[in-house]
């Protein structure tokens, strides 16, 4: 069987399960306690906080047979085809490639008929913002007044370009960039429940190096497996990373404070001649400052 991504392998299956995003989980949870489903949702957010995911958790819950604590249960047929993405009832559709009105009056047809199995029939259109403007012209009478059993949930990265008629027809929540104390919290228990061992901080300079993704941290974090032997040491990170060791920057402080601007240009034109990248060292520089 060909390998998983620890990002695949790992992607939360319940609510309760997503990172640092406790603010909407809780939200959609009690909307569904309460019978206040909306008919159309826009994620927006960063890359990699768990927009698609916690799309994919909502249309499992809504079509679970079994709901439990208001999750999914994980183990009817439906959450089954869902989490396979093979589901009659839930179609993910990437914006970027059925961006033209021609898709979008295709899905303004198939939104007549009623769900197959269960309550809801659940578009999911990851990437909105690259629908063209007649796309999002021919979807906004469907959005004002769907059917009751549709429900549309859209993601996005760039909400600026979503049109304000379609934010106007959608519930918006804002993910937001998750803690490096998450980031190194969920990485310690994806690492546990593997068995590889590893330093903490190694860790905590791979949740820094993601940026507030979870998605990228995982990435890393295979690219560190993949190259240590036994042990996610600290060292073995910041090689693979190309993580710049933080006296450098206080060496760089000092060259600056004392006004010997010969020695810095020579030290960091050595530094860079050494293999690493500008941006690396300025980015680093920046959050050594602060």
């Amino acid at each position: 069987m060909s390998y998983q991504v620890l990002s695949r392998k790992w992607r939360p299956q319940r609510f309760d399960k997503v990172v640092g995003q406790v603010h909407i989980t809780r939200t959609l949870q009690n909307a569904i306690g309460m019978d206040r489903v909306a008919h159309g949702y826009l994620f927006a957010g960063p890359r990699g906080v768990g927009k698609t995911t916690t799309a994919r958790i909502l249309a499992k819950v809504l079509s679970c047979e079994n709901p439990q604590d208001r999750n999914p249960c994980n183990k009817c047929a439906n959450c089954r085809d869902i989490t396979k993405g093979s589901s009659l009832d839930v179609q993910e559709l990437d914006g970027a490639s059925n961006r033209g009105i021609d898709e979008i009056r295709g899905l303004r047809e198939a939104v007549k008929y009623p769900p197959n199995i269960g309550d809801y029939r659940i578009y999911i259109i990851d990437e909105v913002h690259m629908l063209t403007r007649e796309a999002f012209n021919a979807l906004l009478k469907t959005l004002e007044e769907p059917p009751p059993h549709i429900v549309f949930i859209m993601a996005t990265t760039d909400a600026y370009k979503v049109p304000a008629t379609i934010l106007s027809r959608t519930q918006k929540f804002d993910f937001k960039p998750i803690s490096m104390n998450d980031i190194s919290m969920c990485l310690k228990e994806i690492l546990n429940s593997e068995k590889i061992t590893y330093e903490e901080e190694g860790i905590y300079l791979i949740a820094q190096k993601a940026d507030g993704s979870l998605r990228d941290s995982l990435s890393l974090l295979d690219q560190v497996i993949a190259y240590a032997d036994k042990t996610l040491d600290v060292e073995t990170v910041r090689d693979v990373l190309g993580i710049i060791e933080e006296n450098v920057f206080l060496d760089v402080i000092s060259l600056i404070n004392e006004q010997n601007y010969p020695a810095l240009i020579t030290y960091i034109n050595k530094f860079i001649n050494d293999g690493f990248a500008i941006p690396d060292f300025i980015s680093g520089f920046n959050e050594f400052i602060r």
